[in-house]
């Protein structure tokens, strides 16, 4: 009971400093550290996605990249339309582009989803590290994909000009855009909580430990395996779209295995199967880059070295190093 109190109170500290930090960001008079923090809470979320299958499903996936991709060019594409003022398609029915960010969201979620299922009715039929090797491999037919798709900037990428639109909100003001972000996150954090504590989650962790023993009680482990995996699609997908808003750019990059690697990097340092974990990992990942990065090209170095110790010495991650061991570490 003791280490649930001080990990819940570690995650209240952190939802604390979430929401204060932009003013005392803008009370030091640096507001680009608001644009920092709002890349936290992106690729936390994109981490609560891959948190949710790996930490609970033990789903090792080393190809979130092209969900997050996918969140990515749904974004881009729809914005360019609505910007230009083509449409996608014209027959047999029209689909205009738009650059309302709820719909964004939704069509983010639904393709990123689509794509999860696909992947995952054929690569659940696996495990260890095939499983690992076909949803990378998934991933680069994503990205190279992108790649030799011209309409949409190929290699180089599609530029969103104006940032989307939310309904009363400002959302060129780095501060709005940064709280719709941290919403979303707190709101991600919130559904694995709610996932992970009900009758599905308590199968999903059994098809983790125990396959037969949850087929004998008529539960289809692959079924379970797989709605999990759909779900943690949708999630780092709309983390995709946040992150083209963001950049107002949309490339390959964010499909690239090197994408994956960043997502599971965050996951491993916060703390596998933690609640919070995904975030207290994107803070570290955000402050290495920010700090080390402008000394040094190579500041993923330092990056390794603390990952290392992490793996070697603090199994639960950063949060199981400060709140203690839970029952999954």
């Amino acid at each position: 009971m003791a280490n649930l109190t001080r990990e819940m109170l570690v995650n209240i500290a952190l939802t604390i400093g979430m929401l204060a930090f932009p003013f005392i960001a803008i009370a030091i008079d640096e507001p680009f550290y608001i644009t920092l923090a709002t890349r936290v809470a992106i690729l936390g979320l994109a981490g609560v996605g891959l948190n949710f299958a790996l930490g609970t499903g033990g789903l090792v996936s080393f190809g979130h990249a092209a969900f997050f991709g996918i969140g990515g060019y749904a974004a881009g594409i729809l914005a360019s339309h609505a910007l230009n003022y083509t449409p996608l398609m014209e027959s047999p029915f029209l689909i205009e582009g738009t650059n309302q960010m709820l719909i964004i969201w939704v069509v983010a979620i639904i393709f990123s989803g689509m794509a999860a299922y696909l992947i995952g009715l054929l690569s659940l039929r696996t495990s260890g590290v095939y499983f690992i090797m076909i949803t990378l491999a998934f991933a680069q037919m994503f990205y190279y994909f992108a790649i030799s798709w011209p309409a949409y900037g190929g290699e180089d990428g599609l530029s969103i000009y104006v940032r989307n639109a939310f309904p009363g909100v400002n959302t060129l003001d780095p501060q709005s855009f940064y709280f719709i972000c941290l919403g979303l996150l707190l709101g991600g954090i919130w559904l694995s909580a709610v996932l992970k504590n009900s009758r599905f989650g308590a199968a999903l962790q059994s098809a983790r430990q125990n396959e037969e023993r949850l087929a004998a009680v008529g539960v289809r482990p692959f079924n379970i395996k797989l709605t999990a995996f759909v779900i943690s699609g949708m999630m780092t997908g709309l983390a995709g779209a946040l992150f083209a808003d963001l950049n107002r750019f949309v490339s390959p990059s964010m499909m690239s295995w090197h994408m994956s690697g960043e997502i599971m990097i965050l996951v491993i340092l916060g703390g596998v199967g933690r609640l919070y974990g995904p975030l207290a990992g994107a803070i570290i990942y955000i402050l290495f880059e920010f700090i080390f990065g402008g000394m040094t090209e190579h500041w993923q170095f330092f990056l390794g070295l603390v990952l290392l110790g992490v793996v070697l010495f603090a199994r639960g991650g950063i949060i199981g190093l400060i709140a203690g061991r839970a029952r999954h570490d």
